[in-house]
């Protein structure tokens, strides 16, 4: 049988040099082996249950990577990922992962359908659903797509410059479709005084606001898909 390291790194392989202590068990290493490769700087604990391999490159957003896996400890990541039910990352944790906007990402945001728990602090679970036409696989991680977390920012009432912020980078970086954010953000329209679902008054509203240069043509794309 191979040794325990060499089962861990097999974990570990396609979860970013990561492995939790469920996954460790199944797979016959035992909690006294673990504390050995922690004591040898072989394992690093880099959250509760969850050890980074050494030797292999760090990887980026290492915190939450770590609390995505501890939601489903058991499953190995490449098994979760075609899941309905699977946990997305969202809100101002995706804004960080795509790297738009200037949010705080120090609490780690998930959208899941059905009830979760977590014991963390800095762990804020959003109950609902992410089709799977609005969220793509970003650096390993099931994540809503860009246009569409502008849609979730204004539901938790975030800063609107903020978000009309977000909304110019997702853009201008051509990570989603005017369209596409247009229709994420129609049901907030009212609230800007705008007509009930109008998505693309919002989306010329929040582009007027982050002062995008090309914001018209950006609205005329919107309203020509």
């Amino acid at each position: 049988m191979p040794s325990p390291l060499i089962r861990l790194r097999d974990l570990a392989e396609g979860q970013w040099g990561l492995v939790t202590l469920q996954q460790a068990r199944a797979a016959g290493v035992a909690w006294r082996s673990l504390t050995r490769l922690v004591e040898a700087g072989l394992l690093e604990r880099v959250a509760h249950g969850v050890y980074r391999v050494r030797g292999a490159a760090e990887p980026d957003h290492l915190e939450l990577r770590a609390a995505w896996l501890q939601l489903d400890p058991a499953r190995p990541a490449w098994k979760r990922l075609d899941d309905p039910d699977v946990a997305v990352v969202s809100h101002a944790s995706a804004a960080s992962l795509y790297g738009v906007g200037d949010l705080r990402a120090d609490v780690h945001e998930f959208t899941i359908p059905g009830r979760r728990q977590t014991r963390r602090s800095d762990v804020r679970i959003h109950r609902g659903s992410v089709p799977s036409d609005r969220r793509i696989l970003l650096g390993g991680l099931p994540t809503t797509r860009a246009g569409w977390i502008v849609g979730q920012l204004l539901t938790d009432h975030v800063d609107v410059d903020a978000v009309a912020e977000i909304t110019r980078e997702v853009l201008e970086r051509v990570l989603d479709y005017p369209a596409a954010v247009a229709q994420a953000v129609g049901p907030y329209a009212r609230r800007f005084g705008l007509e009930r679902g109008d998505g693309i008054g919002l989306l010329a509203e929040l582009l007027r606001r982050a002062g995008a240069p090309n914001r018209e043509g950006l609205i005329a794309e919107a309203r020509e898909a």
